[in-house]
């Protein structure tokens, strides 16, 4: 809805109140809202400041990015990161969309399971990039351009399954929930390091085999030293969670 005031010198002004209602950092990144403060256009623009922030988080942790930190950065004044974004809490938003880009290209060959499996992979490679993008907390639906492309993308991949809109949007829950575990999962074990005794030579100076006897198999074998690969587990567990909405659409069918 647009409000239109008029001041007592005639002045005529105009406030869309449907954009005053958004977060502000959906607002301006999707355009809706406009530079901040007066005085001359400024030669910072968003874009930049975003870039910044990100390069920071990558190099020194989520934790030494601050509006002072990228301001230092930019060569800027702190105060002039305002003019484009209201705060610390805006631009972690903005960093996040930006580090996950466009979704993969649509492939007309790709049945929903293809497509799924792609974008799955591009989802954990931006967030093996970029780690610190999983501390980000979610403060809600997708909202940010490329959260919404990723969502509209996704979603017409099931468009002739037969699934209802809310199964559709619980599937992509899924498998965004089981990408962004895995994530985070193998953030946390190589934040611990590669130093550690495997779980197997820990394990058996732990246990008795008469009171753990499948853990004692399981230590016997050896396959709790083989070093970890990272990509078959989630490929193993993708495939698990696919092959349950393949059984779903199965039925339906």
């Amino acid at each position: 809805m647009v409000v239109v005031n008029v001041d007592e010198g005639g002045a005529v002004t105009e406030r869309n109140t449907e954009v005053e209602a958004l977060p502000v950092g959906v607002a301006a990144a999707w355009g809706l809202r406009g530079r901040t403060g007066r005085g001359p256009k400024p030669v910072m623009s968003l874009e930049r400041i975003v870039a910044a922030a990100v390069a920071v988080a990558d190099v020194d942790g989520l934790a030494a990015v601050s509006m002072s930190r990228v301001a230092a950065e930019l060569g800027a004044a702190t105060m002039s990161l305002y003019r484009h974004v209201s705060g610390k809490e805006e631009l972690l938003a903005h960093m996040v969309d930006a580090v996950f880009g466009m979704p993969p290209t649509v492939r007309e060959d790709e049945d929903w399971r293809a497509g799924l499996t792609r974008r799955a992979w591009t989802l954990l490679s931006a967030w093996r990039t970029h780690p610190w993008a999983l501390d980000v907390p979610i403060a809600g639906p997708p909202a940010m351009p490329h959260e919404v492309t990723w969502t509209e993308d996704a979603l017409g991949t099931f468009r002739d399954t037969g699934l209802t809109d809310r199964e559709r949007l619980s599937v992509l829950m899924l498998v965004s929930g089981y990408v962004r575990n895995q994530a985070r999962l193998e953030a946390q074990v190589g934040e611990v390091g590669t130093n550690q005794p495997s779980y197997g030579a820990l394990l058996r100076r732990l246990i008795d085999e008469r009171a753990y006897p499948e853990l004692n198999r399981l230590v016997s074998s050896g396959v709790l030293d083989d070093p970890d690969d990272a990509d078959a587990e989630f490929s193993f567990g993708l495939d698990r969670v696919l092959d349950g909405i393949e059984a779903l659409l199965r039925k339906r069918s």
